[in-house]
């Protein structure tokens, strides 16, 4: 881990190694999963191994891999195969399940092969079996499987509309589940084996639904739903006529939807929720409050990540100035998953535009610093997790012949943020639960 020079940085580096260690997937799965004997015990429930003739283990996400080895060395060689798709850079070695790197944000090519093979497995499964489904994070993309009559360049194509337009994770996933055949249920769908699901949540509470778009959970939402989503965001006209045409014979009831809550298979499936956001902030405040800082953790932030960053600074000088809500020393800490319109052609992601936005309004403020991490280690299409920013960043841009304004208008806070040597940098971290955002003031 790399964290800008600074007088909060040990204090920082143990925050955040505190938090991604909380959620690491791999001491996640083995918080939630042991086995005693012939049982398989997550969470409440208890699976008889010896009622199964098979166990086989298939996923996706970031963390998979990571999810994969803990299960492996839980269940050794009761596990008889399996796949998990991850994005790259992000694999492990595994002995029995196999990890296939693919890309994200955007599906690709490789993402499609995996995901036909998770197909051909599942679908081979009985009621004599036991399927052990993985998810975290960036399942949506990397596990892509179009619909009958749309390709992977369709999928790519309104995959990434939806994601420059500022859409949240909800609407981009109402979208993905009905242009899909493994996502809204419709994994679950595929067999008759008993379904347990493992699912480390990067989706503010926790709906399983949402989720990776929910490949094993019920969707309350439609076709309907889903071109109500792209005419919001003013996407219709601009998606591919295969993707209308299959939105509207869906709302036509020429398609079937996807299993709604109720159906019998999806009821049947239980979801293990194993690490989310939330036991990140405790790690973080009990660390902080260890320290002998005051804390104070805030509602999640899901607002425009400029929006956000700019609030963080008005509460900073706040505390400053007012002494209000908290006196210094002090620690405020949030979780979330901002969102960014992109209308420029830089390269940035939401944490750093964050950073960016509430250095502006911390400007001048002494000994105030904020920072902002994605705990998967990657922040947007950079190699960065975050940055850190003070209330001297933005007096020292203007000394270099820098616009952090501009920066912000052309989404291009990498660049700006890399030569004021302002990025956290923690390679990709095991787990993927949102973001963090952290105000000290002292």
């Amino acid at each position: 881990m790399r964290l800008p020079p600074s007088p909060v940085r040990p204090l920082l580096t143990k925050m955040v190694k505190a938090a991604l260690d909380s959620v690491h997937a791999g001491q996640a799965v083995r918080r939630s999963v042991r086995r005693d004997g012939d049982e398989l015990l997550i969470g409440r429930r208890r699976y008889d191994l010896r009622h199964y003739e098979r166990v086989v283990v298939v996923g996706a996400g970031k963390a998979a891999a990571g999810m994969a080895r803990a299960i492996e060395s839980i269940l050794g060689r009761r596990v008889d195969g399996g796949m998990v798709i991850v994005k790259y850079g992000h694999g492990a070695a595994t002995k029995r399940i196999a990890v296939a790197e693919a890309g994200h944000p955007l599906p690709d090519r490789a993402g499609l092969a995996a995901a036909r093979r998770i197909i051909a497995l599942v679908g081979g499964l009985t009621a004599r079996d036991l399927l052990v489904v993985l998810l975290s994070g960036g399942a949506s993309s990397l596990m892509p499987a179009p619909v009958s009559g749309l390709t992977l360049r369709d999928k790519q194509h309104v995959s990434d509309l939806l994601l420059r337009c500022g859409a949240g994770i909800t609407d981009i996933n109402t979208v993905r589940k009905h242009l899909s055949d493994l996502k809204g249920g419709r994994l679950a769908a595929l067999s008759e084996a008993t379904i347990v699901t493992l699912v480390l949540s990067d989706v503010m509470g926790d709906d399983v639904s949402v989720i990776g778009s929910g490949p094993t959970a019920p969707d309350p939402t439609t076709y309907r739903d889903a071109i109500r989503c792209l005419r919001r965001h003013g996407l219709w006209s601009m998606i591919p006529q295969s993707v209308r045409t299959h939105l509207t014979r869906g709302v036509e009831g020429r398609l079937a939807d996807t299993p709604k809550p109720g159906t019998r298979r999806v009821r049947r499936v239980q979801h293990e929720i194993i690490g989310n956001n939330t036991m990140a902030l405790k790690a973080l405040t009990a660390t902080a409050r260890s320290a002998g800082w005051r804390t104070l953790v805030l509602p999640p932030y899901t607002t425009e990540a400029r929006e956000a960053g700019a609030q963080m600074g008005a509460l900073a000088r706040s505390i400053v100035l007012c002494r209000r809500p908290l006196i210094r020393p002090c620690c405020v800490i949030a979780g979330g998953e901002t969102i960014v319109t992109v209308t420029g052609n830089g390269t940035g992601g939401r944490a750093q535009e964050f950073a960016v936005a509430a250095a502006k309004a911390v400007a001048g403020l002494p000994r105030v610093y904020v920072a902002a991490i994605a705990t998967d280690g990657t922040d947007g299409p950079t190699d960065a997790a975050g940055a850190l920013v003070s209330g001297a960043t933005w007096k020292r841009t203007e000394r270099m012949g820098m616009d952090l304004g501009k920066a912000l208008t052309r989404n291009d806070t990498y660049r700006v943020l890399k030569r004021l040597n302002g990025h956290i940098m923690t390679g990709p971290t095991g787990t993927n639960v949102n973001d963090l955002y952290l105000l000290f003031v002292f």
